[in-house]
């Protein structure tokens, strides 16, 4: 039986050479095949360097079970996703370790029209496949699939693209960081069509080259010591605007005219605000840890606000089921329903640089009045020795004296003028904790101190 650690709940990540190899890759490819009998797939990977060699086995395998390959080489997650709705797939298999370090490498699965592919939607069946290692003689060479190059990036920035509305943009300076990820070429082909619509944009680029060996390090932007540099560069440009993206660039990340940070709640906000304008009446999808000001800013945009569990594979099926137009996660991933209701990095500054047209408002002043309302803390990770205990701790102190308990997502806990998260990792001995409050940044203080301390208790 082999080792079988990389396959998670929604995708398959691992070390390499420890959890993933070629070999392991081309098993996945049978698995995928037997599981789905998808009749035809897109592959895609990633600018690491094992990526190339996990795509090739991972295309063996599929075309050693009969199935037709459609290889569009370097791209994007979002690009697959795309591709395999275009084409007509039956599913689609991007090799990426995304924002994982460079030990790491990964492959991340839809089907049909783009739908998610989780552990009880599939992905169990084919680790189950996999660990038996029992899937018998390839097919002979004229009964095995066929493997073609495609690249439709020109359709898929056009998708992109007609989201921007150019009658109301106005000038701005972007700084776009592709952290030396995937995002530089596809970023150059939407470029070219907002310039051609007659946007009055000026882009300034960072890091924008792929480059296998990540040399301004791998790209996370969510990370706080990884944002000074982005930070630093929007100042130095003058940018109106600053955007970063992950190694695969399914999730971006903003900074205003200061070079300030923007937590992904209040993208969500800007995000929600910017198609209520369009669609009044529509439903928006969030994730449950930090949601007052998202709630407020559909309400008062007479919109819907529905709370989704976290994840991806959650907030798409939500998104379906209520016909949300967006759907958004503090994580800084963000769901459309015109782009097969998957996650895309593009598309979010598309809409932001709109907005700022539509108001003549600067970033940090559309973020300014939702800051000051709800003030929270971020996700803030403890490692602690024994995360129940310290989740029991919390809830005897904390249950007794909240108004609502909501365990949608971990537990979570509105105490009045101030609300509380708290889960546990579902991969590591970490909790998260995220804290809000209504207009009171002592209180946030406060409360994250008083809170951090208790989980930390020996």
């Amino acid at each position: 039986m082999r080792r079988l650690s990389c396959f998670k709940s929604y995708d398959i990540r691992g070390r390499l050479g420890e959890e993933l190899d070629d070999g392991l890759a081309y098993l996945i490819g049978r698995g995928f095949a037997r599981v789905l009998q998808p009749g035809m797939v897109v592959t895609g990977r990633d600018v690491r360097e094992s990526s190339p060699g996990l795509q090739a086995a991972l295309m063996a395998g599929l075309q050693d079970e009969g199935v037709d390959v459609i290889d569009l080489g370097l791209c994007g997650t979002e690009e697959v996703y795309f591709a395999t709705d275009h084409f007509g797939a039956g599913g689609g298999l991007m090799v990426t370790a995304s924002h994982n370090p460079i030990t790491y490498n990964g492959i991340k699965m839809v089907r049909a029209g783009a739908r998610p592919i989780s552990a009880d939607t599939g992905l169990n069946a084919i680790r189950d496949l996999v660990g038996l290692d029992n899937f018998g003689p390839v097919r002979p060479l004229g009964a095995r699939g066929a493997l073609r190059r495609e690249n439709p990036r020109d359709v898929y920035a056009d998708r992109v693209v007609s989201y921007l509305d150019a009658g109301v943009l106005r000038p701005l300076r972007i700084l776009v960081n592709a952290g030396n990820g995937v995002a530089g070429p596809a970023f150059d082909a939407i470029e070219e069509r907002v310039l051609a619509i007659g946007a009055p944009f000026e882009f300034i680029r960072m890091n924008h080259d792929p480059d296998s060996h990540f040399p301004n390090g791998i790209p996370n932007p969510l990370l706080a010591e990884n944002q000074p540099a982005t930070a630093h560069a929007v100042r130095v440009a003058g940018a109106d605007m600053g955007v970063a993206w992950d190694g695969d660039f399914d999730r971006c990340f903003f900074f205003d005219e200061t070079g300030a940070f923007i937590d992904g709640e209040y993208v969500v906000g800007l995000l929600a605000q910017a198609f209520l304008g369009k669609e009044p009446g529509t439903k928006i999808v969030h994730d449950p840890r930090v949601i007052w000001n998202t709630v407020d800013v559909v309400t008062r945009g007479g919109g819907v606000a529905v709370a989704c569990q976290t994840g991806h594979a959650h907030l798409k099926a939500k998104m379906r089921e209520v016909d949300a137009v967006y759907g958004g996660e503090m994580s800084a991933h963000h769901y459309f329903r015109a782009f097969m209701y998957c996650d895309s990095g593009m598309i979010p500054w598309i809409l932001v640089a709109e907005r700022m047209g539509q108001t003549g408002k600067s970033l940090s002043a559309l973020v300014a009045e939702m800051r000051a309302a709800f003030p929270s803390s971020g996700e803030i990770n403890f490692v602690v020795p024994d995360p129940a205990a310290a989740v029991a701790r919390f809830e005897a102190v904390y249950l007794p004296l909240a108004e609502t308990v909501d365990r949608m997502d971990g537990v979570s806990l509105e105490m009045g003028d101030w609300r509380v998260n708290l889960r546990m990792s579902n991969t590591e001995a970490l909790l998260r904790l995220n804290i809000e409050t209504k207009g009171d940044r002592d209180l946030l203080a406060a409360k994250v101190a008083e809170v951090s301390a208790l989980l930390q208790a020996a």
